[in-house]
């Protein structure tokens, strides 16, 4: 729909982008968006119901919020879900700019528990982890949010990644339960089938943490891992007296 329904430049820059220099040498970019739609697993709606969802979106000119209206709108015209059920579009909130800051800010906190809202995948040293060792987690985390920036932003971030990713390596993890779920979804467009399991549950963490929190915060709007845009890898902070 939003190829049918805007310009093949903003159809690629949302959907396709792609890139012969970037951050890091991705070829393939990550798309400027994340779905949150968790809530709707396994939900069946009749005539007359109302669902929701967000999408939370990084490319934040106004000619990209206005084609996804368009491509929603001509969706749920066409009809949606295994059963193609039409639907009626209906802002509820009107798109809002989030900004946040990567600064430091408030006491040191020293422990934090992060909860797996979906099922995420990370890959350290070319395998996909069993574990949520923190300074993996971190260094994704600080890795997804500088290509964001540097794709849709001001650029890329002018940190010391070395040196993070080192104190990150002093964090400990204190607890947790995880484990491993097997899910997919089929593309009604191609056929093809994706993998969109991963772990899901919780860990808690003991450090030097404040540095951290603002890229965690950020995290739980963009996402982390393998087919974020898709809603996997949604993460949910509590850190000091939240916890």
């Amino acid at each position: 729909m939003l190829r049918e329904h805007s310009t093949a430049e903003i159809y690629q820059r949302i959907f396709e982008p792609s890139t012969d220099e970037g951050p890091s040498g991705f070829k393939n970019p990550p798309r400027p968006f994340a779905f949150r739609a968790s809530h709707l697993d396994g939900q069946s709606f009749g005539a007359g119901d109302s669902f929701y969802f967000d999408l939370n979106l990084f490319d934040t000119r106004l000619e990209s919020i206005l084609a996804i209206q368009r491509a929603f709108e001509a969706l749920g015209s066409a009809g949606l879900g295994p059963a193609r059920g039409t639907a009626e579009l209906q802002i509820l909130e009107e798109p809002a700019l989030v900004t946040f800051s990567l600064e430091e800010d408030g006491p040191e906190v020293r422990e934090l528990r992060i909860d797996l809202v979906t099922p995420l995948e990370l890959k350290a040293r070319g395998e996909v982890t069993e574990d949520l060792d923190f300074q993996v987690l971190f260094s994704r985390i600080r890795d997804r949010i500088s290509t964001l920036r540097s794709l849709y932003g001001s650029g890329p971030l002018e940190i010391d990644f070395r040196g993070m990713g080192l104190r990150a390596g002093e964090v400990r993890r204190t607890g947790g339960e995880l484990e491993r779920t097997r899910r997919e979804r089929r593309s009604s467009r191609t056929g093809q089938v994706h993998g969109i399991g991963g772990l899901t549950g919780w860990c808690a963490y003991r450090g030097r943490l404040r540095e951290f929190l603002p890229y965690l915060r950020v995290a739980e709007w963009c996402g982390v891992g393998r087919h974020c845009v898709w809603g996997k890898g949604q993460i949910r902070v509590n850190a000091g007296q939240e916890m």
